[in-house]
């Protein structure tokens, strides 16, 4: 596999498009994810996920040696993967349970926790402005994890969960991105997750059927090119200008649901939409230089 991720000559606009391409890859994994969640177990799926995505990147270390795994962040790599998997068993069981656009919508709380995450880890302030943000995106936030007065979706929660280590996740992306390459990030991910996703299929295993494993190997390729043009994309500009085009995801992921399983959002759905938009729109704003405020979303 060969993917060119040299850097433009116009960055701002080259991250812009890496990360319109990403989402369009995570929405496009997340359909298949959706169909072959009717044949294999969320544990299956998300170990062959990580699996087929080492098998995508060897060919890179074959060329590159083993010598360019070598790291001194080791210990970011390992929070980095680990709070990217506890997203990813999330998400992939949210994508399972609720429909598409919602749960794209929901893996877009990210942003909303990240400035948080960086208070308490980088000793960053939260500016008002970007307070207010919060607060706007939480309460579409809650429009769609709780649609009805005194309801409350659970499966949204967990997808919700899921935007809190999607948040440390990106936070950690960030920081290894001063120091280490793209496909090196990518890589120590896929194999951490490869690792501790097996642990579950002493108890989960199921033997997948050949048309899931086809279905799996896209996935995989759809994933590993989605992280590849994302921690591209987050290196070309700063995080703050690059956010708005993170919810691209959200419109595939609706396009997808409509388009296969005929679903259609809520008022409070599309109304909640509308508002962590907003509030994603209105804290890209502050700070052009600022490095975890705003960023885009993946598994």
């Amino acid at each position: 596999m060969s993917v060119d991720l040299r850097i433009p000559h116009r960055p701002l606009l080259a991250g812009a498009l890496l990360i319109i391409a990403a989402e369009f890859m995570f929405a496009s994994m997340a359909a298949g994810i959706r169909h072959v969640s009717f044949v294999l177990p969320n544990e299956l799926i998300v170990f062959l996920r990580n699996l087929i995505g080492v098998a995508l990147l060897l060919p890179w270390l074959c060329r590159l040696g083993i010598r360019h795994l070598g790291t001194s962040v080791a210990h970011l790599h390992l929070v980095r993967s680990l709070a990217g998997l506890g997203a990813m068993y999330c998400f992939f069981y949210a994508i399972a349970h609720i429909a598409l656009a919602e749960a794209m919508l929901l893996k877009m709380s990210a942003p909303l926790f990240m400035p948080f995450i960086a208070l308490a880890w980088l000793g960053e302030p939260i500016p008002g402005r970007v307070l207010g943000a919060i607060l706007l995106g939480f309460l579409g936030v809650a429009l769609i994890v709780s649609p009805h007065p005194g309801e409350v979706n659970a499966v949204a929660l967990i997808a919700l969960l899921g935007g809190l280590l999607a948040a440390l996740a990106k936070v950690t992306v960030r920081r290894l991105s001063r120091s280490e390459p793209t496909l090196r990030i990518v890589f120590y991910f896929a194999v951490v997750g490869t690792l501790v996703s097996s642990v579950p299929l002493l108890w989960a295993w199921r033997t997948p059927p050949a048309s899931g494993l086809l279905w799996m190997l896209a996935i995989g390729a759809f994933a590993t090119l989605g992280q590849l043009f994302l921690t591209r994309g987050l290196a070309l500009a700063p995080a703050g200008r690059l956010g708005v085009f993170a919810y691209s995801s959200a419109v595939f992921g609706a396009a997808y649901g409509w388009f296969f399983w005929h679903e259609t959002l809520l008022w409070s759905t599309a109304a909640g939409a509308v508002l962590v938009a907003l509030a994603g729109l209105m804290a890209s704003q502050v700070g052009k230089t600022d490095a975890v405020r705003v960023q885009p979303s993946a598994p």
